[in-house]
């Protein structure tokens, strides 16, 4: 969408709502995630699990999307397709998806290693999460989108990781993407002004090598140029005053990984 929605404070309480059965999903696929399945029964329980909480796959048929989940495996980076594809010790999973709770909108999504991952790929994992939170620190009105962008950068470019650009976050609440774009990259105190009532997803995708990317002819899946791993982390995060209101909580899925 081309146009920035101020949401209401009971517009931003109905996406909160939606963004809690998004956040308990996750956790249901932290339960559940290890070798041996497929990518494609996870997209069924994400299917499943968010009809049975009222809700509809905010991705499934979207722009012709056909599937509940974005499942990306080791070098895909986003938007990968669920499929017969079994999950193998080590593999990183990220998973994103959305959810429409009564024409309101959530979208997260968290990467995954499953068993013992390697040194390399744990690293991966921890930069780019920790990335994500340092971005949603810098959420709050007054401050400007190339607060959030920069903050992500800073802390991810001691590690020489690749910082992807074509993918950004973004808007989100009505419609799954708005205004404005969040990149993962940028200088403090440049692009729009953080207001009260904006919504937003932050959406470090971090790659372990180049930032370039690789789009595939199935007309979604994106990857590494150079086929090493990536990882992706994404939250809902409301602006206001003083500090952010984070919507969606990985407190899910780390109480379910805290006990594997």
């Amino acid at each position: 969408m081309s146009k920035v929605y101020y949401k209401t404070e009971e517009q931003i309480e109905q996406i909160r709502e939606s963004a809690n059965v998004l956040s308990l999903l996750l956790g249901e696929i932290a339960e559940v995630i290890k070798p041996g399945i497929t990518t494609l029964s996870l997209d069924k329980l994400a299917y499943d699990f968010i009809q049975d909480h009222g809700g509809t796959p905010a991705f499934l048929n979207y722009h012709g999307f056909p599937y509940s989940l974005c499942i990306s495996v080791n070098d895909q980076i986003v938007h990968g397709f669920p499929s017969e594809y079994i999950i193998k010790e080590g593999d990183l999973i990220s998973v994103d998806g959305g959810v429409n709770l009564n024409g309101f909108i959530s979208d997260s999504a968290y990467t995954f290693g499953v068993g013992e991952i390697s040194a390399e790929a744990q690293q991966l994992l921890d930069v780019t999460k920790a990335s994500l939170f340092k971005g949603v620190e810098q959420a709050v009105a007054g401050k400007r989108v190339g607060d959030i962008s920069s903050a992500v950068q800073e802390h991810v470019s001691p590690y020489n990781y690749g910082i992807v650009r074509e993918l950004v976050g973004h808007g989100v609440g009505l419609y799954l993407h708005e205004k404005p774009e969040v990149p993962n990259y940028g200088k403090r105190g440049s692009g729009p002004k953080l207001e009260e009532g904006l919504v937003i997803c932050i959406e470090p995708m971090i790659n372990a090598g180049k930032p370039g990317v690789k789009f595939w002819d199935d007309g979604w899946t994106v990857s590494t140029v150079d086929g090493k791993l990536s990882a992706h982390f994404e939250q809902m995060v409301s602006i206001r005053k003083g500090k952010p209101d984070v919507l969606l909580t990985f407190e899910h899925v780390e109480k379910v990984l805290s006990k594997k």
